[in-house]
């Protein structure tokens, strides 16, 4: 048996690599959204190599993330190098926002933002009740994301029908497209808004392993849980933590050189 430590060595081992993925990704594609991407690769290397089990779905609802989502499958072998390769290329199954069933991990596409928790519950509605399906569905909302209202009306149904087997994680990484989550439309207290709504919530470090090990292992039995997961949008790329303008620009091959050289703990 695996200990906990070994396991979290291990998923700091398989984000750097996953976050090194991202980048060569977003190099060759010339494309944008690279901070939003590496604030939620720690959620999502811990959701799919400790969490998630064989049958279990998980919705990307913050779309605009979906190349940290590809990098993460890669990882894990359920995307092959060649299908990578095409990452926003002409054609290709892996657009800058996921396409259902270009492989079976992504089960909707996600893209307008609010959306992702509607189908989320939706799925684990008919699977707890109409089913009597022991998995779970995970959900990973961005907090910029839970401006829309339809958010909080599958928080309401999800609730309301007592769906314990529905995990929502909020990458909250303070930023959305046109400034901060304080700024455009301020959600705080956060966390009490999902208690109000009858969630079991924590309220975490996004980037510490053994905290989202802890707030994942056990899903309250009555109720839908939610975990804030306070994150930094471009994390572990010096440059680009806590800028704003990483929610849209490509790299040129010196800034794609420097964040490379950022991960490995060097100075430009």
């Amino acid at each position: 048996m695996t200990d906990s430590s070994t396991i979290f060595a291990e998923l700091r081992r398989d984000a750097l690599a996953i976050r090194k993925m991202l980048l060569a990704m977003h190099y060759r594609a010339k494309s944008g959204h690279i901070g939003t991407g590496l604030s939620s690769i720690d959620i999502l290397a811990l959701l799919h190599k400790v969490w998630l089990g064989e049958d279990d779905a998980f919705l990307l609802s913050k779309g605009h993330g979906a190349s940290a989502l590809y990098a993460t499958l890669h990882h894990y072998g359920r995307i092959s190098d060649e299908e990578i390769a095409t990452y926003y290329q002409d054609g290709t199954l892996f657009p800058a926002h996921p396409a259902p069933r270009a492989v079976p991990a992504i089960v909707a596409a996600t893209g307008s933002l609010g959306h992702g928790l509607s189908i989320a519950a939706g799925i684990a509605y008919a699977r707890k009740h109409v089913h009597e399906q022991t998995t779970r569905v995970a959900a990973l909302l961005s907090d910029g994301e839970c401006n829309e209202g339809s958010v909080w009306e599958a928080a309401a149904f999800a609730s309301h029908h007592g769906l314990s087997n529905l995990l929502v994680v909020v990458d909250a990484n303070g930023l959305q497209g046109f400034g901060t989550t304080r700024e455009v439309l301020d959600m705080e207290p956060f966390a009490d808004k999902w208690r109000a709504f009858g969630f079991a919530t924590h309220e975490i470090d996004g980037h510490d392993f053994e905290q989202l090990h802890a707030a994942t292992r056990e899903l309250d039995p009555q109720r839908p849980t939610c975990i804030i997961a306070r994150t930094r949008k471009g994390n572990g790329v010096g440059f680009m933590e806590g800028k704003l303008e990483w929610h849209y620009l490509p790299m040129t091959e010196a800034q794609y050189r420097d964040a490379l050289r950022s991960l490995d703990g060097e100075s430009s």
